[in-house]
């Protein structure tokens, strides 16, 4: 800091300077009326005014002319048909003028100037291209979920050698400011600029909550900008290190320096108080000392305090800004789930002794299953279709083409002579049942998903009612579902071509049905089967009325389609994270679903469904079931288990890729209280409650694979910066899983520490959360896991 003699000297320095500016224009003629600007000290200068000073002995004149871009509209000639309306008319098309603004330091140096834009295709004074994300030219937002981390990027550069800098600013619906961070260069090569944000803080509060309101406020169409600006302290002080190191026009480059800081004192953007301004010319007034050292002259500008202030609050120069992205922030459980299926049918299913018969369970069975999701910690509970079965040609067990007398027959065979979509089948109860089993679940705090088939039996009423939403043969007769050589026998598929608006209509008065007995969640089934505009008009009608509502996409198809699905509105997606098995293959998903792929299509991962067993999950038992369990909870913001998995239930139907038995086609007795000789269920429970206590971990963009030496070992971490976590420190998990579920293996992995705020001279101190022990961790570590023993580590860094 300055002594109290150059504090004051710089007083009376300023004094003067005032003094002389105030003589000098009140002593000038004009002979043009011009437009009058401030100066840099506060006093009005005409823009084609002289500017003198003294810089390095010598007297140096800049004119200050005011430049004009191309779009500068000439003067409009009056004519004597000319009336006042003529001219407003006039005023309102011409193109306002662009006026830049050059800003002089104390040396008649003029920083870049911030460019005015007037149209998307021109570039500022510094270029900022391809942010990300931003895809289909910002036709379809970015989604997050209300508090979730992401990652923006940006390409960022300027002519020469001058060095940039840049501000991602986030702000909600209203334009209020919500976040504003410096963005870090990752690449410089490709001048790929990163930073992380996050949208309003997460929330467990659920839509029937009555402190909704508060979460509600906070969702829409946020809006994202990202400026570059020319860095000038960093460019001066590259060069003028090398400068004072090498005795090279030392003066002259100190003086630049310090007219620099001086200016940066001045700047409004940089928003800088009284003391921070104090801190920036007491550092000039030391950097213009030559009774110092040019060493410590140059110290002067690197202090600690300045070095903080260029973080916290730079000089800006040639401010140019991005074209607006728009990011959706959505409800919670938009992207962080964890997902519960079952079967109301086979919950409280029993074998009745006297006649041999299954008795199948109800929806006021059914509670059991939703006490079982609770004590797992799971948060959704999904049902498949609970609608009327078809008796025409209904499938029996494992898919035959004749079903047995007692054969209830498939889910997705919707409707019979008891109704369609809009009713509940009377052998699982009424929709009074249906929805004291959602209150129930509400109770517990879980939100309900509904299976919607968009498919009908041949008995369906809408076969008589709307003939011509179905595709009829030659004969006359209508056409079953079929993707030869597969035939579906108990299935009309819907024919959208003769009447989609009227189908859509139908669609949107049964869901409203549905939402209005509680259902917050649809699982819509083969969603890819059916064109996507009209998923889009049904979904924006639902969600227009009913923002909370969510859909998944039960799509396993092309990645095209998969992903306009989530441009049409599909909050999650079904994935083909079953059949990635393999570290590369693992490697490759876990990097594609936790990227910038993820604001769009947000993939859910599943180990198994009723119509997925993968050929891993047979062959490896119960490990297997825990590698698989382990992958999807932590390897995805949304995970699901499908009933029975505890109990690992694992052998296929010859030939098909799904359990022998399928429930399906059948109702299934289970005995729960084997459960627990095999794991998995506390697994499960120790899996959501590790994500629950480190909820802000869990978004699609934060994953980062870590390097392992053997090719069954995967390991990858997610981490927070300490800006985002609300608690001043980082936050990490590094999860590390063993892909043989026979063998043990050992591996080295990698962890690049401060690239998660690790000091390296401390290393990192991490405890398992499966299992309590402690680690620590270097650069290189060592780690050893078996089947028999711990199939993998969740570590939590200890800062």
């Amino acid at each position: 800091m300055a002594t109290t003699h150059r504090a004051s000297k710089r007083n009376e320095q300023k004094t003067a300077a005032n003094a002389k500016s105030t003589t000098t224009a009140a002593g000038e003629q004009s002979t043009d009326a011009q437009p009058t600007r401030q100066t840099t000290s506060g006093q009005s200068a005409s823009p084609a005014a002289a500017r003198t000073t003294e810089r390095g002995g010598a007297r140096v004149t800049r004119a200050k002319a005011t430049r004009r871009t191309a779009t500068h509209a000439p003067a409009t000639r009056k004519t004597a048909a000319g009336s006042r309306s003529a001219r407003r008319a006039a005023t309102a098309t011409a193109p306002t003028p662009s006026v830049i603004e050059p800003v002089f330091d104390a040396y008649g140096e003029a920083a870049a100037p911030t460019i005015p834009v007037s149209d998307p295709s021109q570039f500022g004074r510094v270029v900022v291209m391809d942010v990300t994300p931003n895809e289909e030219s910002n036709r379809f937002p970015a989604r997050v979920e209300l508090g979730e981390t992401f990652r923006i990027t940006a390409e960022i550069f300027i002519e020469g050698r001058a060095k940039t800098g840049a501000t991602a600013i986030l702000r909600n619906p209203r334009g209020r400011e919500m976040m504003r961070r410096q963005m870090a260069c990752t690449n410089a090569g490709l001048d790929r600029w990163e930073t992380d944000l996050k949208a309003g803080e997460h929330s467990d509060l659920k839509p029937w909550d009555k402190e909704y309101a508060t979460v509600k406020r906070q969702l829409g169409d946020w809006t994202l900008v990202v400026q570059g600006w020319e860095d000038s302290y960093a460019s001066w002080l590259h060069d003028a290190d090398i400068k004072v190191r090498v005795n090279d026009d030392v003066d002259n480059a100190l003086k630049e320096g310090s007219a620099l800081l001086r200016r940066w004192a001045d700047a409004k953007d940089s928003h800088l108080k009284a003391a921070q301004r104090g801190v920036l010319q007491d550092a000039a007034d030391e950097m213009d000392d030559e009774s110092l050292s040019p060493a410590d002259r140059l110290a002067a500008a690197t202090s600690d305090a300045v070095t903080e202030l260029h973080h916290t609050n730079p000089l800006r120069d040639g401010l140019s800004e991005s074209a607006p992205t728009t990011i959706r922030v959505q409800r919670p459980k938009s992207s962080f789930a964890s997902w519960y299926q079952f079967f109301p049918r086979s919950e409280g299913a029993y074998v009745d002794k006297a006649s041999g018969k299954i008795v199948q369970g109800t929806l006021k069975t059914s509670v059991i299953g939703l006490e079982r999701a609770k004590r797992q910690g799971f948060d959704i509970v999904y049902l498949p279709p609970i609608f009327p079965i078809g008796v025409t040609n209904r499938k029996g067990r494992n898919n035959t083409l004749v079903a047995g007398p007692d054969d209830p027959g498939s889910v997705f065979g919707v409707g019979s002579s008891e109704g369609g979509h809009d009713t509940v089948d009377p052998k699982l109860g009424t929709m009074d049942d249906f929805k004291s089993l959602v209150s129930k679940a509400h109770e517990l705090g879980l939100e309900i998903a509904l299976d919607f088939a968009l498919q009908c039996s041949p008995d369906h009423p809408w076969v008589t009612e709307h003939p011509n939403w179905f595709r009829h043969k030659p004969d006359g007769s209508i056409a079953f579902a079929e993707n030869p050589p597969k035939k579906y026998q108990d299935i009309y598929p819907i024919d959208f071509n003769a009447d989609m608006p009227g189908i859509e209509k139908e669609v949107e008065r049964i869901l409203e049905i549905w939402i209005k007995a509680g259902v917050t969640i649809f699982r819509i089934d083969n969603p890819h089967t059916k064109p996507v505009r009209f998923w889009q008009d049904v979904i924006a009608a639902v969600t227009k009325r009913h923002p909370e509502i969510l859909f998944l996409a039960e799509a396993f198809t092309r990645p095209g389609m998969m992903r306009a699905l989530s441009y049409a509105g599909f909050t999650q997606s079904h994935c083909y994270f079953p059949w990635r098995n393999t570290k590369e293959e693992l490697e490759e998903y876990l990097v594609t679903t936790n990227c910038d792929d993820g604001y769009y299509q947000h993939n859910t991962f599943w180990p198994t469904t009723p119509d997925i067993l993968t050929a891993y999950l047979r062959d490896n038992g119960i490990a297997g079931h825990a590698v698989r369990a382990v992958l999807a909870a932590m390897g995805s913001p949304s995970w699901g288990i499908y009933s029975g998995y505890e109990l690992i239930e694992n052998v296929q139907r010859p030939g098909y890729e799904e359990q022998i038995d399928n429930e399906k086609y059948e109702i299934k007795v289970r005995n729960w209280a084997n459960a627990e000789q095999y794991g998995i269920s506390a697994l499960l429970t120790s899996l959501n409650r590790i994500r629950r206590e480190h909820t802000g971990l869990f978004g699609y963009h934060n994953l980062t694979l870590l390097e392992s030496s053997d090719e069954n070992i995967l390991a990858f971490a997610r981490h927070n910066p300490a800006e985002l976590t609300g608690t001043g420190k980082p936050e990490t998990l590094v999860v590390a899983v063993n892909l043989d579920g026979h063998n043990a293996h050992q591996s080295s992995v990698h962890f690049e520490m401060p690239d998660f705020g690790v000091d390296p001279k401390t290393g990192a101190h991490l405890r398992d959360e499966l299992t309590g022990r402690d680690f620590s961790w270097g650069w290189d570590n060592y780690i050893s896991l078996a089947p028999w023993a711990d199939v993998a580590h969740v570590l939590n860094v200890m800062y």
